[in-house]
């Protein structure tokens, strides 16, 4: 075996070991609920309706794959993505999905058929109109993601919390609401409730991440 075929076979060896720690289904969702910021083995539990053993199992796949790392606070075993290049691979992952499967592109569609009825609202739009104090931004997502990064201007009002929250919020200014991007319908409730409540809001379907990339974009 010729030396530069010994060094290729270990070099795609290598890259085969996140390949096989991205088989799973439920590995992948851990990924993108980490991309929103760090958690707890129990939050990822609820959040993905698994067992925290099964959680735990998971983790350390992704763990000794270098994809994720540990600590601890309290009593509680916090985790987060290694390296924010990782959140760039997943994005690419669910463009390439998209265009590969038309599965994928069915499920797509079902999110969007979600929000037919409500009205939806650009970066570019929000920007502007942030700049001139015509909205008030809403991130609905846990308290935690929107400690680890969200949208500068935004206000946390979790989706748990909306209802009882509403009476405080301004009529005479229209609300955007957001949550974690596409794939992600908590926004579409929060829109929707609010719209019932009698005020005027929108749906941004882009994340916090979609967001600080068009600002690296325009700036």
């Amino acid at each position: 075996m010729s030396k530069e075929r010994e060094l290729k076979d270990s070099l795609y060896q290598e890259f085969a070991r996140i390949g096989k720690s991205l088989s799973s289904p439920k590995r992948l969702e851990l990924l993108d609920l980490l991309s929103q910021g760090p958690k707890s083995v129990e939050e990822l539990s609820k959040a993905t309706t698994m067992s925290v053993a099964n959680v735990s199992q998971h983790l350390q796949t992704l763990f000794k794959s270098k994809l994720v790392t540990s600590h601890k606070k309290g009593n509680y075993v916090i985790y987060e993505l290694m390296d924010e290049v990782i959140v760039d691979f997943l994005k690419a992952l669910h463009t390439l999905s998209e265009k590969q499967y038309m599965e994928v592109q069915q499920i797509k569609q079902a999110f969007i058929n979600e929000n037919q009825g409500l009205n939806d609202i650009s970066l570019e739009e929000l920007n502007e109109r942030m700049e001139e104090g015509e909205i008030l931004l809403l991130d609905v997502r846990p308290k935690t993601e929107y400690e680890s990064n969200h949208i500068p201007g935004a206000i946390s009002v979790p989706m748990d919390e909306l209802t009882e929250r509403i009476s405080s919020l301004p009529k005479n200014k229209e609300i955007v609401a957001y949550c974690r991007g596409t794939y992600c319908l908590m926004s579409t409730e929060a829109v929707k409730l609010l719209n019932d409540r009698g005020l005027e809001a929108s749906r941004l379907q882009k994340s916090v991440q979609d967001w600080h990339q068009y600002q690296s974009e325009h700036s």
